[in-house]
């Protein structure tokens, strides 16, 4: 991609950003805005599953070079990290966060000001960590930073236990999605996630995603600028159900489709509980994981796992 960049939300438009987060707002009154659908009332205080009221919480917001390369650049990815989850993973490696909540309630100008910040060290994009069920608050604060000067990309950086119509209201708004595709087994990701039906939310999940801004493009520097990047992380024990999470890729995205396969896991949190978690996965299966997206014909992978 050559050019000059436009983001997404700033094509849209300020008053149909608005528009978009007052309708994610007043959703907020019964809650169904992830997969969830905990009907609760958290403009009133109400407590979902994700433990989340009116305001969301933030842990941090920093400057990333931890993130895929197409993300980090030579200035980093201006990472948000929201506390609590809509999923309860019991390996998290930041459970801390995800599932203990540290972190401080924030307004819609503070998380503004805080994108307006990162784009100011030289961030390429604004990367939203565990967004799904903040997607109200994200809008509230974008359409505030979006009148301020945002120009950066934005990024919608999931666990992929999304709601198919948030999704469909963030169409024109994120220009690159980065979903984690944890299982392609149901039973296995409701034992260890607490997720049911999982597999089906995250395939449709990630047509939708796919539907709105395509295969990963990057400019000249090779930054990413709009498209969908995958992770998948490989577990032990074949917990993950990696072949099957690659064969939907493959079929309903595309051999094109931008892939970080990671060996990043570590027996963190709760998982030594299950013997089957207890370890990292092998050498052998991560090669084993790597040679099926070849044989599936997925050609763009990024295989840091070498190194980790």
């Amino acid at each position: 991609m050559s050019g000059t960049f436009e983001a997404a939300y700033l094509r849209l438009g300020e008053e149909e950003l608005r528009r978009r987060a007052e309708q994610a707002l007043q959703g907020l009154a019964d809650c169904r805005l992830c997969a969830r659908e905990c009907g609760v009332n958290r403009l009133k205080g109400e407590l979902g599953s994700c433990n989340t009221g009116r305001r969301a919480r933030v842990s941090s917001a920093f400057p990333h070079f931890g993130e895929e390369r197409p993300l980090v650049g030579m200035h980093g990815s201006g990472t948000i990290f929201f506390s609590w989850c809509n999923l309860h993973c019991v390996f998290c490696q930041n459970h801390d966060i995800s599932q203990g909540g540290q972190g401080q309630e924030c307004d819609a100008e503070t998380i503004g000001r805080a994108m307006i910040e990162l784009q100011r060290m030289g961030c390429h994009n604004i990367n939203l960590v565990s967004p799904s069920h903040v997607v109200a608050q994200i809008l509230e604060a974008l359409a505030l930073a979006a009148q301020w000067g945002l120009r950066v990309p934005l990024v919608y950086n999931t666990g992929t236990y999304d709601s198919l119509e948030t999704l469909k209201l963030l169409d024109g708004i994120v220009d690159i999605y980065m979903p984690d595709t944890k299982y392609g087994c149901e039973k296995n990701a409701k034992k260890y996630s607490d997720a049911p039906g999982y597999p089906e939310v995250m395939k449709a999940a990630l047509k939708e995603m796919h539907r709105q801004v395509g295969d990963l493009v990057v400019d000249e520097h090779g930054v990413a600028k709009r498209g969908v990047l995958i992770r998948h992380l490989v577990m032990p024990n074949g917990v993950a159900g990696s072949r099957r999470v690659l064969e939907f890729i493959a079929k309903e995205l595309g051999p094109n489709t931008y892939i970080n396969i990671m060996g990043q896991y570590r027996p963190q949190h709760r998982a030594m509980e299950y013997e089957e978690l207890a370890r990292r996965p092998s050498r052998r299966e991560m090669e084993e994981v790597v040679r099926v997206a070849g044989e599936l014909g997925l050609k763009r992978l990024d295989e840091r796992w070498l190194l980790a």
